[in-house]
């Protein structure tokens, strides 16, 4: 088959086997290899994963965009006759890649780690084990290919001046390096376990989750053992990197990737080119303008500016930003491979655009300032202005950075320590949304300040020589000069559009959160589980304790009933900042001695009475709402059944503790385990199993940092006037949270009915959402 479009060189029938086919400069040369040289036979290196084979990710592949216009070109039929005639999957991995064909011609070796700052043992892993592995295949298959060996411009390391396209000038032991690299986590691990880490882990997971019970302390404890060793070792990566001139760990492995490829290949009786690219990013001419497979490299730095998240940058204004389409690199590669090197004197190529069409940093910021000034981002709040860089220097934006960091660190440590109020919530929200710019201000500027900081110049002119050898008649899309590329043009019509296009289904429009009044499913199978104190009802087991106690006691026992019960408070305090099973056993204890039947009377009384006095009318309201949709109801409490007892008619269900008692008389005990935190999740999951209840499509209501246990079990997960730490896990989890009413009047009290409460409906429907917001 011919292809008018192809260029005027091709490469012929040549057997070509490419790795990294599913990532951005993989597929983007597949594509170049099935639209433009139709003679060839291709060969993918995939890995599986789990369950799904290498032939179905190339069938998930080919219906990516990058494939799009070809598959348009020769029909879908053809297309799919054609992979299936000329494509086939060699499943394995770089490291390991199994045995390969011995025809192979050529080699487009483009697979690696694309993070700059990934943990060492991984960088070295896929990096030079997969170098490593794929030469020593080469070898053993018997083929003898021109390798194209993709790398990076920037593996020359922290340089200034000119970057010359040879050989990297070093005499560092790869191989001694890589084996310290693998040691490397063995040793974090292993630090990891010590006692006296682990204690630190459990203690921070006491204290921030030892209320939602102990396997969510387990959990975060060993969460947090796994934050550790992989930042230890990204550590590692990043200070090993710069102890020997590169700038972060993705470079230093490229560069012994590349010292891989001339020992095992370029440099024993083989041919190589190596292509260095620099920032690569969306394509301009070819498949289309403006393709792109994900953010890479620069993106989250453009996209976080026009979110109004930078405030500043460590940037030198008049260093180059060297940026490089994604096609251009394609056509590169594919003309260095149609060029083959001669035989033991390895090529080298930068296909950057620094050298002859400067992009300096400050244009950069211009060109996003402008872009997002006429094209702003949009929020809940209206569009998002963008702020302007005055490039203060990497030092004074350090120094402003740290001192933003505690003065936010001290004002969350204040706010925890408030009373839980919608004043409080917003300080969260905000002090959150605060640290969370710190963070990523921070994260960036490590990332990028050797990238956006450079006063590197790659000399091109094996690339221009390369250039000048495409024959004449080669398509415009098929050629790679950078002298013809318009950065203006290029960013705010191509590149700017098409990163913005990918955000478009997670941005926030106009109008696309109507405040409208939603029908609750109507469902037999769907539960509606309420927390008892602060979520249906004001009040709390000291309370309740006086109101019993004084019930019982002459007037003039109360003061010193009362000072007996505040000089309890503390360690009530501290029992419940650790778990609140421990709170109620300790209170319960004063229920000693208390006869059964004189409860029951206050329950039927006064107590009742109070109680009912204190409930929520937007609970009872949202209640009413569940079981006019057929939901079952059900209240739990981990306190006494006496309190939850005059709520009992709302509900179809009331699931309470109870307290011993002998011959009529409370013990001050328990008679089973309080039913709160983890224990409650159990329970709600046996419950769910006896009744046939669907806990994906159900509800929870939950005020307490102790209910994340069971809430999470829920597809619909409700926080009521929350505490602060439940309050922060519904922002990250984007749980509901909703502002109840805290007031109940007597006579709806004595009602005991829903209907007498105006503004509250009772069907179907939830309210009106100016008393919900979503975390």
């Amino acid at each position: 088959m011919t292809d008018d479009t192809s260029p005027g060189a091709t490469l012929g029938s040549a057997h070509v086997l490419l790795t990294g086919a599913t990532g951005f400069v993989g597929q983007a040369v597949l594509e170049r290899l099935l639209s433009s040289h139709p003679d060839t036979r291709i060969s993918l290196l995939i890995r599986p994963k789990s369950r799904t084979t290498g032939e179905t990710r190339l069938a998930t592949l080919l219906k990516k965009p990058v494939f799009r216009t070809w598959r348009e070109r020769v029909g879908e039929e053809e297309a799919a006759r054609l992979v299936a005639e000329r494509v086939t999957v060699i499943p394995g991995d770089l490291a390991n890649p199994g045995t390969l064909p011995g025809d192979i011609d050529v080699v487009l070796h483009s697979a690696s780690t694309v993070s700059f700052d990934p943990p060492i043992d991984e960088a070295f892993q896929t990096n030079v084990d997969g170098a490593t592995g794929l030469y020593g295949a080469l070898l053993a298959s018997g083929s003898d290919p021109h390798v194209v060996h993709v790398s990076t411009a920037y593996v020359g390391g922290m340089r200034k001046g000119i970057a010359p396209e040879r050989k990297l000038e070093h005499t560092i032991d790869w191989r001694a390096e890589n084996d310290a690299a693998k040691s490397a986590r063995r040793r974090v691990e292993m630090a990891s376990r010590q006692p006296e880490v682990l204690r630190g882990f459990l203690a921070k997971a006491r204290a921030q989750h030892g209320k939602v019970g102990p396997q969510a302390v387990a959990k975060a404890a060993e969460e947090a053992r796994i934050e550790w060793v992989t930042k230890r070792l990204v550590d590692h990566g990043r200070i090993r990197a710069e102890s020997l001139g590169w700038t972060d760990v993705y470079t230093l492995t490229k560069a012994f990737a590349e010292r891989v490829a001339e020992e095992t290949w370029g440099e024993a009786g083989h041919r190589l080119s190596l292509v260095r690219p620099s920032i690569i990013e969306s394509a301009l001419r070819h498949p289309y303008p403006g393709w792109l497979d994900g953010f890479k490299v620069a993106d989250p730095l453009i996209l976080a500016y026009g979110r109004g998240q930078l405030p500043e940058f460590p940037g030198v204004p008049d260093s180059v930003l060297d940026v490089i389409p994604v096609d251009f690199v394609v056509n590169a590669i594919i003309a260095a491979a149609q060029r083959p090197a001669e035989i033991d004197e390895p090529r080298y190529y930068h296909v950057t655009s620094g050298g002859r069409n400067p992009l300096p940093f400050h244009e950069m910021y211009e060109n996003v300032n402008e872009f997002f000034t006429k094209n702003p981002m949009p929020s809940e709040n209206g569009d998002i202005a963008v702020p302007s860089w005055n490039f203060p220097g990497g030092r004074r934006l350090e120094r402003n950075l740290r001192l933003q960091e505690r003065l936010t660190s001290t004002l969350d440590d204040t706010v925890a320590r408030l009373p839980s109020t919608k004043r409080t919530r917003r300080w969260t929200a905000s002090l959150d949304k605060r640290q969370r710019g710190l963070d990523l201000l921070r994260y960036f500027s490590d990332l990028y300040r050797a990238y956006v900081q450079t006063e590197l110049i790659f000399d091109d002119r094996n690339t221009r020589d390369l250039l000048d050898s495409l024959p004449e008649g080669t398509p415009e899309d098929a050629r790679f000069d950078v002298a013809e590329i318009d950065w203006h043009d290029y960013f705010q019509n191509v590149h700017f559009p098409s990163i913005t296009g990918l955000t478009k289904a997670f941005a926030v429009r106009k109008g696309a959160r109507e405040r409208t009044k939603r029908a609750l499913p109507v469902r037999s199978d769907v539960l509606a589980v309420f927390d008892f104190e602060g979520t249906v009802v004001e009040s709390n087991l000291v309370e309740q304790y006086l109101w019993i106690r004084s019930g019982l006691i002459p007037k003039a026992a109360w003061p010193g009933e009362f000072a007996s019960l505040l000089l309890a408070v503390p360690s009530y305090l501290r029992a419940e900042r650790r778990e609140r099973g421990e709170f109620i056993r300790t209170l319960m204890r004063r229920y000693r001695g208390i006869r059964v039947d004189d409860v029951q009377r206050l329950v039927d009384g006064s107590f009742g009475e109070a109680m009912r006095s204190r409930g929520l009318s937007d609970a009872l309201a949202r209640v009413a709402q569940h079981r006019a949709a057929g939901h079952r109801t059900v209240l739990v409490t981990g306190a006494d059944e006496s309190a939850a007892a005059p709520f009992a008619q709302y509900f179809d269900d009331v699931v309470a503790g109870r307290m011993h008692s002998v011959d009529g008389v409370l013990t001050g005990y328990l008679e089973r385990p309080p039913l709160v935190d983890e224990a409650r999740a159990a329970w709600l999951r046996e419950y769910a199993r006896e009744h046939g209840m669907n806990l994906t499509q159900s509800y929870g209501y939950g005020d307490s940092h102790a209910d994340v246990a069971w809430l999470q079990l829920l597809g619909n997960a409700h926080v009521v006037n929350p505490d602060t730490e439940l309050y922060r896990h519904a922002q990250r989890m984007k749980w509901t949270v909703e502002d109840w009413n805290r007031t109940f009047t007597r006579s709806q009290a004595r009602a005991g009915t829903l209907s007498m409460m105006p503004g509250h409906p009772t069907d179907a429907s939830e309210p009106e959402k100016g008393d919900r917001t979503r975390a």
